[in-house]
């Protein structure tokens, strides 16, 4: 059971180096804002090529197969699980359609004029409510509705998130939102201090990750046998695992402290550490363009009805 392979959530892949690598952190984090936040009042439509656009996204910036393999394949599997559900499931409105026409209907005939050219009838279209119903499955419109926008938000909302982590590194992160956070020094907020605070916690992801992984081999490599254990064995035992983990993970955030207190490094103000030099080129600029585009088209879709 290799976590860091398996499921890379947070992790920055340092090679390759795709063209959303080279993208500015502070374009990319908008782009993040964007898929964040467009998905509110937005039509199903919109929801749905969200998800389109992450997927291709991935495919064209040609990240290894191996990397986002099985975390899209488990996300899209979730997904689906969710839309079923929530497809099936009662929607809460018990709407009961009635027709506002007569149960019989009166056939009125109009006088044939002097060419005797008959119109065609009107054409009706039915309205159902219910889209399916088979035995105990029942899928009405509205449960369809709420099915797709619990499943693409699930998606939209996690791989959008690791996808901006993926490509871009805690140090460029960190840089690109100080470097966005900065009108706020006016009202004298720590802008350097939250900046230092999000570093150190986006490098303590993956020790988080070693130490689950190394907790979780030390308990397969003793062979317990969990059926002699019961309940109440198997819940003292994960119970003790989970104290050591928080032990250990104590024992690193310690370990940080100590280092950068060694270095010297007791005020972000006095010890600044200049990460990246941050300019707009080209490929930034297409960015931008392509941006303006994307809100473009979702104000022209419009919201949900």
């Amino acid at each position: 059971m290799d976590l860091l392979r398996s499921l890379p959530l947070g992790l920055y892949l340092e090679q390759p180096q795709t063209w959303l690598h080279k993208i500015d952190p502070r374009v990319k984090f908008a782009w993040l804002m964007s898929f964040l936040t467009s998905y509110v009042l937005a039509n199903n439509f919109w929801r749905v090529l969200l998800v389109v656009i992450l997927i291709v996204a991935t495919l064209i910036a040609r990240i290894p197969r191996r990397v986002w393999q099985q975390q899209m394949g488990w996300l899209l599997m979730l997904s689906f699980f969710v839309l079923a559900i929530a497809a099936i499931s009662p929607d809460g409105l018990g709407v009961d359609y009635q027709s506002r026409l007569p149960a019989n209907e009166q056939i009125l005939t109009q006088p044939a004029n002097s060419n005797n050219i008959k119109e065609p009838p009107p054409e009706k279209k039915e309205y159902s409510y219910v889209l399916f119903h088979k035995g105990p499955v029942k899928v009405t419109r509205y449960s369809l509705s709420l099915a797709v926008r619990l499943s693409t938000l699930i998606f939209t909302v996690i791989y959008s998130t690791n996808l901006y982590l993926l490509t871009t590194a805690p140090e460029e992160i960190t840089s690109g939102i100080e470097s966005l956070m900065q009108p706020l020094r006016r009202f004298k907020l720590p802008v350097t201090e939250i900046a230092l605070t999000l570093t150190l916690s986006l490098r303590f992801i993956p020790l988080v990750l070693e130490e689950v992984q190394n907790l979780f081999r030390s308990v397969m490599t003793r062979a317990i046998n969990w059926k002699k254990l019961g309940l109440k064995g198997a819940f003292k035992v994960w119970m003790t695992v989970a104290e050591r983990l928080l032990e250990n993970l104590l024992l690193r955030a310690d370990q940080m402290a100590n280092a950068m207190m060694v270095r010297g490094f007791t005020s972000p103000n006095e010890h600044r550490v200049q990460w990246h030099d941050l300019r707009l080129k080209g490929r930034d600029w297409l960015a931008i363009a392509t941006l303006i585009l994307f809100w473009g088209i979702r104000l022209a879709i419009g919201t949900q009805a």
